[in-house]
């Protein structure tokens, strides 16, 4: 089945030839630029990754402009620092293919000290209401992720910073979704992140995080 693989980028060029060699065969990798200075969109390319670029800043729109540019049946998101594997998309997008699941979600367990004390605690919160929600005992936001393109377009996801990969759980929850999850490594990212790698921006992204969950009633 074909497969589209969005990654937002944002100053990842030392991180973007380890995350593209694990691109499974016959996927596409979508690197969306969401204004690099340090050449990212270059060494995309050189890598032979298509590249668009997202003038917007922001984690969701990054994504949501991944989203648009794909057309392949599937679509996978995945983080640009090399904390992931792509490799494991491939078990994900079985869940989807297989009828076990319409949304699956890689659940994050670090190898090393990967995952900063800050933003694994933001992110054991976050996972109680998210679970209730989903009916579905969820541990992870899951940055890696895979569902059908059509179907994530009809959620309406309206976030466009750092809520999107929440808002897109909570919408498939209430949308009768079967939300799954599998584990998958999470090792230690090149470079320094710009949400969880400080305190502050952990902070930021929960208070984005939050504001998705009283809008409209998602969160109850």
């Amino acid at each position: 089945m074909a497969l589209d693989v969005v990654l937002p980028c944002l100053d990842e060029a030392g991180a973007l030839a380890v995350v593209l060699s694990g691109l499974p065969p016959g996927a596409r990798a979508i690197v969306v630029d969401n204004g690099s200075r340090d050449g990212s969109s270059a060494v995309a390319r050189s890598l032979g990754a298509t590249v668009v670029h997202e003038p917007r800043p922001g984690y969701g729109a990054a994504c949501h402009r991944g989203l648009l540019e794909a057309d392949a049946e599937l679509v996978a998101f995945c983080d640009a620092d090399a904390s992931l594997d792509l490799r494991d998309v491939t078990g994900l997008v079985e869940l989807v293919t297989s009828g076990v699941a319409d949304l699956a979600l890689g659940r994050r367990v670090p190898t090393a000290a990967a995952w900063p004390w800050h933003a694994a605690l933001a992110n054991r919160a976050l996972a109680v209401p998210v679970s209730i929600a989903a009916r579905h005992r969820l541990h992870d936001l899951g940055p890696l992720r895979v569902a059908r393109r059509a179907d994530l377009l009809a959620l309406g996801v309206r976030d466009r910073r750092s809520g999107y990969p929440l808002e897109t759980v909570l919408r498939a929850a209430r949308s009768g979704w079967r939300v799954r999850e599998l584990p998958v490594a999470y090792r230690p990212r090149v470079g320094r992140s710009k949400v969880t790698g400080t305190v502050r921006g952990t902070a930021r992204a929960v208070v984005d995080m939050t504001r998705v969950l009283v809008a409209d009633g998602l969160g109850r």
